[in-house]
């Protein structure tokens, strides 16, 4: 094992959260960022709604803050909700000065969306692929940026603590392993930041990337940090049923635009389930849909965009309607099959309105942090938002983080694990994994 890197601050994950955070960060120490595939492969990079914030004259804070508290069943953190719903704006204009580009209207102003569960239009977007813009300004920030370097093809393996040393447990760091060599590195770091995303693939259905299995979160634990509401996963009720696409996510702006939700055989159903129609809460869509499936036996119910003028929706959600017309679907002309899929974890790593654990050293911000914004469930492109708010506030947090580690860090040791030989064993394990999460941890649960 080679010498430990040091860093002043180690970034596991390379999403809106991780990335911001190196941006901020850097102007005030060396950061070094971690991923585990490709600097892109991330959830961020898959987000196609926007970012929620109040920018229209008819809208207002309070509005957002119903809003979300009403999607999360009176399960979120007031407070918090205040707090992200307050800096909404303001991060925004802070993506639009990253080189973020952003819909604007006819008259120049910036085009609002509206999803699920919002009042109002509130969601600020790029087409139908905003997360892939926001993706691509922020690689291309933190690619010029001298103090911060991006290791791609790195996965972190576990977190160090100062209470292996007798201290107090304190994080200075992470073994990683580099898959290209095989060799585990110690990362030594004053501060280390988890921004490494949700876990919706421990789900056979899921629109999530591969990366998503929830690391993160699972080393934190190890190490003794406060976790919470890891119960509250987030199904979204329209991932595109289709064998070549498992996992390709159809926009809750398709339904904010006018889209319908509908049986195979044309009738709509959701006005038996809640009066906002098919552009109730996510939780409340998705059950209705699972229920539906089970009752006629049907594999999917449809989203309709067909009564739609066939020129908007084409210029509103050109990939989505090219992807679909690669599969043979003309969204246009037929109905979308579409069913529910595991997309967000609500819950996390216990953190304050810092982003800081209950272990010194250690943040965790986006997607793998329980902040208490979202309660039961998450309000549409209110992700977004939260992972700019926080890694923005964790940034200014860890200037105040004393460095400490030990004067010899251990090199890393597998025990008594042995390398398994047979992959098909392990892919078997873990997809016997995800069906049982799937059948018993699911949409509906007793």
């Amino acid at each position: 094992m080679s010498e430990p890197l040091e860093t002043d601050y180690l970034v596991i994950g390379s999403g809106i959260a991780g990335l911001n955070f190196a941006l901020l960060a850097a102007e005030h120490g060396r950061v070094v960022v971690i991923t585990k595939k490709r600097a892109d492969d991330t959830n961020t990079n898959w987000a196609q709604g926007g970012v929620a914030a109040v920018l229209a004259k008819d809208d207002t804070f309070e509005r957002h803050i119903e809003d979300t508290l009403t999607a999360g069943d009176g399960l979120c953190d007031r407070a918090v909700v205040e707090l992200c719903v307050a800096d909404g704006p303001a991060q925004v204009k802070r993506l639009l000065d990253l080189g973020v580009r952003l819909d604007r209207g006819p008259d120049g102003e910036l085009d609002l969306g509206r999803e699920g569960a919002h009042t109002r239009h509130r969601v600020v977007h790029w087409e139908d692929v905003t997360g892939r813009e926001i993706q691509r300004a922020l690689l291309a920030g933190v690619a010029s940026h001298a103090n911060i370097t991006v290791l791609d093809e790195h996965i972190a393996v576990d977190l160090l603590s100062m209470a292996k040393y007798g201290g107090d447990p304190a994080c200075f760091g992470a073994y990683v392993l580099d898959r290209r060599s095989g060799e585990v590195k110690t990362i030594c770091a004053r501060a280390t930041v988890l921004a490494s995303g949700g876990s919706g693939k421990v789900y056979v259905y899921t629109s999530n990337p591969d990366v998503a299995t929830g690391d993160g979160i699972a080393m934190a634990y190890r190490l003794g940090a406060a976790v919470g509401d890891l119960e509250f996963v987030q199904f979204h009720p329209t991932v595109l049923f289709h064998p070549m696409a498992r996992n390709f996510l159809l926009s809750e702006a398709m339904r904010g635009e006018g889209g319908v939700l509908r049986l195979a055989s044309g009738e709509t159903f959701m006005e038996n389930y809640h009066p906002m129609k098919s552009l109730a809460s996510r939780d409340i869509v998705a059950r209705a849909i699972d229920n539906e499936l089970k009752k006629s036996g049907a594999d999917s119910v449809f989203l309709d965009m067909t009564h739609l003028d066939p020129a908007f929706v084409r210029n509103r959600f050109p990939n989505i309607a090219e992807r679909c017309l690669g599969l043979g679907i003309d969204i246009t002309k037929q109905p979308i099959p579409v069913v529910p899929a595991a997309h967000y974890t609500c819950g996390g790593v216990k953190t304050d309105t810092t982003g800081a654990t209950t272990i010194a050293g250690l943040f965790a911000i986006g997607e793998c942090a329980f902040t208490g914004l979202h309660g039961a469930n998450r309000l549409a492109s209110n992700s977004l938002l939260e992972g700019m708010v926080y890694s923005t506030r964790a940034a200014e947090a860890v200037r105040a983080i004393p460095r400490a580690r030990p004067s010899q860090v251990a090199t890393w040791s597998s025990g008594d694990a042995t390398d398994s030989n047979d992959a098909i064993v392990v892919a078997l394990n873990w997809d016997e994994i995800r069906r049982f999460m799937w059948s018993y941890v699911g949409i509906v649960r007793s």
